[in-house]
């Protein structure tokens, strides 16, 4: 299955604000630390795209950049053991998503109705960076757009070991 690219992740956004535009860097941005150091920013302003099959569904979980995601508690949200929660693999994260791991942006994903959930600990910024569809591709984009642009429910999703800073 081909991949997703930035402008079908450039179309969703205009689709909601024409102003959002994605910017590409020369080196790769695929990990939070390298999309941080290219950017500027602070490491917990980078939004991950997560992807998960909870129960064999997907979902797209978006953390901060500076911490990790607690399977036990994405479980309880879902009221599944933590074995039914599991990362989506790079072929799944293709052919559902529409993109490679390190690229999934939160927006502009090849499957409609994806529940999207948002950790809290993202509440800590105003101005946050995302993913948009290639290892070099990201856009700014403020907390609460964010939240509307992908209709996220914002939950407690942290891993307890690795506190906001």
């Amino acid at each position: 299955m081909t991949p997703l690219t930035p402008d079908d992740v450039q179309r969703a956004l205009d689709a909601f604000d024409t102003t959002i535009r994605i910017r590409f860097f020369d080196d790769s941005t695929a990990t939070s630390q390298q999309a941080a150091d290219a950017i500027g920013c602070l490491l917990g302003q980078i939004v991950k795209s997560l992807a998960f099959l909870v129960d064999e569904k997907p979902i797209l979980i978006l953390a901060s950049g500076d911490g990790r995601v607690d399977d036990k508690k994405v479980a309880t949200l879902f009221d599944v053991s933590r074995k039914k929660v599991k990362t989506a693999s790079a072929e799944q994260c293709i052919a559902i998503y529409g993109y490679a791991p390190g690229g999934v942006p939160p927006v502009g994903i090849r499957t409609s109705d994806i529940p999207v959930y948002i950790d809290q600990s993202l509440e800590r910024f105003d101005q946050l960076y995302a993913a948009a569809g290639a290892h070099n591709a990201i856009f700014p984009i403020s907390r609460l757009d964010l939240i509307k642009l992908t209709g996220g429910k914002v939950v407690d999703i942290r891993k307890e070991d690795n506190p906001p800073q």
